[in-house]
């Protein structure tokens, strides 16, 4: 086997998850850059965290990299540096490097083109309406076009979801109500609500959707690893159970169990092979009992927050990197859609008890628990530093109070 090191780009809990996969399958201690340290990987011993002011930005962020990888070469010129972002923003700048960091990496990336095409909700609409994929009713507005009152006439009635095209110029910007997206309930909140977004200083475009019936438990996440020659080769489904309900983390899942459906692992294989996908695919979906469909969020274009949910379900995805780009094993073409067995969790068991609606699933997931099929990617016996630990605890107390604050469905779950 050849040598190699993973190079890491993020400090949230995606890059722990991917630490933990690399340290688990490995036992190698990654090495991570960031703009900004983040608690996941605070006071941990399987990964290196470099924190570079403006490594957010394309000049600094190439520079940074070039240098690391020259150091790195000289020192070790046989060890192949295996470059996975764990971000929005990362996956984004290197799509953007042109080929400048593949004289010392090896990665997955798309060309801006594309990036940006599944990037922004609006084109991502628009791209699966041509591969016959389902998504709900959408429809896209302009900061111009709030001002002629274009949000007032919608095809869909309410109750409607709000959520901006560009997630990243979301993250800079502040107004009272602010969240993630939203659940607006008739035209004169929309109308407040968009009206603040851009007042706040955003600018991109607005997505304003049919509302799917149904909590959380109507969510599904699907995670693909799709080689570098544009084979999938793993498909992973959960069934989101519970999700955090603070305003600004909405759609963040907090618990989920896992699910298998062949017909959505058919229909999403043939569109990423078809439009030249590669690396870790991760779909948001919800069901809608009005046709029956799973219909599509969002694609996220490197593994999500949630993913080590897949290694800890036996599909580890750092060997997966591992064989596509390191080691170019053969593959056959008999993508595995995976199976699973354990509940994941980022959340205490108590809260997962009190807060997920009584269900099948929760029984099952209940069982889970039971039996110690269970597992959270901050909480990694092998990395057990006192003050990590007591990090975890505080963490865990905060969304203990999260919980009791702002999930307000609690008393109907009795």
């Amino acid at each position: 086997m050849k040598q190699f090191h993973p190079v890491l780009l993020g400090s949230d809990i995606n890059a722990y998850g991917m630490a933990r996969a690399f340290h688990e399958q490995y036992g190698i201690i990654s090495t991570a850059f960031a703009h900004f340290q983040l608690s996941p990987t605070k006071f941990t011993s399987i990964m290196n965290v470099h924190i570079v002011e403006d490594f957010d930005q394309l000049d600094t962020f190439v520079s940074t990299l070039i240098g690391f990888g020259k150091r790195m070469k000289a020192e070790n010129p046989d060890t192949v540096l295996l470059l996975i972002p764990c971000g929005d923003l990362y996956a984004n700048l290197i799509s953007h490097s042109g080929d400048r960091l593949r004289e010392y990496f090896v990665y997955n990336t798309l060309d801006p083109q594309l990036n940006r095409q599944l990037s922004y909700k609006s084109t991502f609409y628009e791209t699966c309406e041509r591969y016959g994929l389902p998504h709900p009713k959408t429809k896209v507005v302009t900061k111009e076009g709030v001002s002629r009152g274009d949000h007032t006439d919608l095809p869909f009635p309410y109750p409607v979801a709000m959520k901006p095209v560009d997630s990243a110029a979301w993250l800079d910007i502040d107004f009272p109500g602010r969240k993630k997206a939203f659940i607006i309930d008739n035209p004169e909140e929309l109308d407040t609500l968009i009206r603040r977004a851009y007042d706040a200083g955003y600018e991109a475009d607005m997505v304003i959707q049919d509302f799917i019936p149904g909590d959380d438990s109507r969510m599904r996440v699907l995670n693909a690893y799709v080689d570098h020659h544009h084979r999938v080769r793993m498909m992973m489904l959960g069934h989101p159970l519970l999700e955090d309900p603070t305003p600004e983390a909405v759609g963040n899942y907090a618990a989920i169990i896992p699910d298998y459906n062949e017909g959505v692992f058919d229909r999403i294989k043939a569109f990423l092979e078809a439009i030249g996908y590669e690396g870790v695919a991760n779909f948001d979906m919800k069901y809608d009992e009005r046709d029956s469909e799973y219909k599509l969020f969002e694609i996220n274009l490197r593994q999500g927050r949630s993913s080590y949910f897949v290694t800890l379900n036996g599909c580890n995805l750092a060997k997966y990197f591992v064989d596509d780009l390191v080691e170019d094993t053969p593959f056959d073409g008999n993508t595995l859609y995976a199976h699973g067995d354990k509940l994941w969790l980022q959340i205490p068991h108590s809260i997962f008890r009190d807060y997920v609606a009584p269900s099948d699933d929760k029984n099952r997931g209940l069982d889970m628990l039971a039996k110690g099929n269970w597992g959270s990617t901050l909480k990694y016996d092998k990395d057990r530093h006192l003050k990590r630990w007591l990090m975890l605890r505080h963490m865990d107390s905060i969304y203990v109070k999260r919980y009791a604050e702002f999930f307000k469905q609690k008393a109907d779950l009795k």
